[in-house]
This record gives structure tokens, sequence and C-alpha cells, in this order.
């Protein structure tokens, strides 16, 4: 029956304004205790950083594309804008024991499946203090203790990773749990052991792990030592010289020791020296028939860097690198130099404009009984990088 004086609309009406009122209060009720307390405790630290470049393949060998393990890949004149890396971080203290960390990051190389850059997790950890006296407990993804001193004092990853991260020798990340503390109260001496899956930022695949230990030192200020080992535990190999059903099997783990050396002033000067030894058990094996002699693999690598600031606002940077994937003698051709220069001018506190060059030469390939030796042509690229950080 129709309302000629409109009072069920007038009543439809009051009635929604009062429910919408009514859902306003509840969540102002709900949502108020929860204002309130992020006033009384730090909701945490936002924070995170961005570098990219304008570059420019200036050289490359016409092979390059079948180079492995290459710091400076693709094509020659090939030139454009690039992020290398964005950070997004986000640090919270649970309360004075606990803490946590959960970083994203976005870059080029990790891309989603239409092309575009894609995000993921870099860091997801928690942290708790003094589980006893002197040492933290972490857990979660995580840097392993193989260059964070040496990445430090090096102090442009904007311009490029260090060398052990660079040619893959050790993960920038890692799942597991970690240990890492001081010896004595001054901290001179501090240790940090871990044991991850060696899976970087993926899930576990396998049941084989990873072990890492570092020892550093801090005899006086401004002056870094490290050592560091670790070891990769793999699937072990078929022996070549086992007749046997069914067919003996030897081990295939890796051990990784380096040893690192720097001083830095903050912005006056620094400079570093590193190398590593990655040595792969059972990894060559001589002879056409048996029995075969298996030889260990080492690959083998170093670098030296420094900066100096001409200015309070400009600083030059060098850095030389050798790595050489198999150091045994009976394989050549595969090492490979690596130099990289640049002048940063810091505009302002957190922007960093830095015009550089790298240059990689490569081993050339000996001649052998049906070809002639072959030399590679080196790989030049200039860039323009942008470093800032926000929040």
């Amino acid at each position: 029956m129709e309302d000629p004086t409109g009072l069920s609309a007038i009543k439809s009406t009051q009635s929604d304004h009062t429910m919408k009122q009514t859902v306003r209060v509840f969540l102002l009720v709900l949502i108020l205790p929860m204002y309130l307390g992020a006033q009384e405790k730090s909701a945490g630290k936002f924070s995170g950083y961005m570098f990219g470049d304008y570059f420019y393949n200036v050289a490359r060998d016409t092979g390059i594309s079948s180079f492995s393990n290459v710091a400076t890949p693709g094509k020659k004149d090939m030139q454009g804008f690039q992020f290398r890396r964005i950070y997004f971080t986000y640090d919270y203290e649970i309360s004075d024991i606990f803490s946590t960390r959960f970083r994203l990051e976005a870059d080029q190389v990790s891309n989603t499946s239409d092309g575009k850059i894609g995000v993921f997790v870099k860091d997801a950890y928690l942290r708790w203090r003094n589980i006893f006296s002197g040492s933290d407990l972490f857990f979660g993804i995580q840097p392993p203790p193989a260059y964070e001193i040496s990445e430090a004092v090096w102090g442009y990853r904007s311009l490029d990773k260090t060398i052990m991260d660079l040619r893959g020798i050790v993960s920038s990340r890692d799942i597991g749990v970690a240990l890492k503390g001081k010896f004595n109260e001054a901290g001179t001496v501090n240790y940090w052991l871990m044991a991850g899956n060696n899976s970087g930022n993926k899930p576990e695949s396998d049941k084989y792990k990873r072990i890492y230990a570092h020892l550093y030192f801090k005899p006086v200020q401004n002056f870094h030592v490290t050592v560091y080992g670790d070891l990769r535990l793999q699937a072990s190999i078929s022996d070549p010289n086992s007749t046997g059903t069914p067919q003996g099997t030897l081990g295939n783990d890796i051990l990784t020791s380096a040893l690192f050396v720097g001083y830095s002033e903050k912005d006056v000067f620094s400079i570093g020296a590193e190398g590593f030894v990655a040595s792969t058990a059972n990894g060559i094996k001589k002879g056409t028939i048996a029995p075969f002699e298996l030889k260990p693999k080492n690959a083998i690598g170093f670098s030296v860097f420094g900066s100096y600031n001409l200015h309070p606002d400009v600083a030059a940077v060098v850095r030389f690198d050798f790595f050489d994937p198999n150091s045994n003698r009976d394989f050549t051709g595969d090492a490979r130099n690596y130099i990289l220069a640049g002048i940063s001018w810091k505009p302002d506190k957190s922007v960093s404009i830095i015009p550089n060059v790298q240059i990689e030469s490569y081993e050339k390939q000996p001649a052998t009984a049906t070809t002639s030796e072959i030399k590679h042509k080196a790989s030049v690229t200039a860039r323009v990088t942008l470093f800032y950080t926000f929040l």
C-alpha cells in the first residue's frame, strides 16, 4: 500500500543515517585504542634507498654472450636508464629484548612474468638481544657473515658489489639461524656464526646446508680485520675409479675461506684489500682412462679498493679485482680483471651523483692442436650513477 505522506521514506532515510552513525562510532571505538597505543609505543621506523644509472656499453667482445661469470654483461652500444636496487625497510622494536626487520627489494634482475621490475623479500628476521651476555640470536632471511665489514669499508655498494658477492661465491642472503657477539667488552674481538639453507631468498629445495663462521678484529679505531670461512654441503658425486655395484661416491663439498683488511675514516678516505679461495672437493678429474686423478677445484680472487675525499662533497673512488674460477694450471683462459673508477659528488647529504667507468678484461684462450690463440676484447661500460636515501 502506498504511503501518501512519505513517512516511510523519511523513516528509511533516518534508519540508514542511524546505521551509518552506528558503524562510524563502532569503528572509532576500535581504532582509537590502537591509535592511542601507538602514541605510547614506537611504531617502528621506515627507511629506504635507491640507486640506478644511465649506462652505455662502449666496448664488448663479439663472444661476450658465451662468457661465464662476467661482471659487465650486455651487448656493445646497449644504453639506457636502469634501477639496480630499490630498498624499502621497516624496523620494529618489539621490546627491549626483541626486534625485527622486514625489507623489500626491487631490481631489474628479478622481474615478473610479464617483464616488469619485480619485488621480493630481502630481509625478514627476528633478533633476540643478549640471549646470553654479549651475544644476539637472529632467525629468518638475513645477511650471512661473509662481507658485511668489507662492504661497509668499501662504502660504494651503489657502484658494485664486493668481490665474493659479485662473483657469486657467497649469496648476499640466506635463510637460517645466526649467533653474533663479542668476546670482550671493548668489542675488539667479535664473532659471527650461522647455519643456513644456502638457498638465498628462495625456499629450501634440498637437505644440504651451509655453515658460516666469521671473526672480526678491531684492534684500533677505524682499523678492520676479518677472517671468514664457510662449508657448503653438497650431494656426493660418483667415483669414476669405482668398479663396484653400486658405484662408489665421493664428497663434493665446497670450503670457502677469506681474509679482509681495511682502514677507513668517514668523509676522509678508506682503503681495503680482500682475498678468498673457494675449494670444491674432487672438482677436477684428470686423465682419459681409469684410474683418474682427482683434485680439488680452487676458485680464487682478490680485490683492492680505495676512496679519497678531494672535498667534503667530492670523492675519488678506484678498485681492482682479479678472479679465476679455476686456478689449476691445466685450466686457463677463464680469469678476469675488473677495474672500477669514479668521482662521487654529494649535492645533498642524502644524494650522490657518481660518473664512473667499468672495465673488465679476459684472459686469452691458449692455442691448442686444432685452434690458434684467441684474444678477447675488454668490456667497457660508462655510467652516471644516482644514489639517494629516503625516509
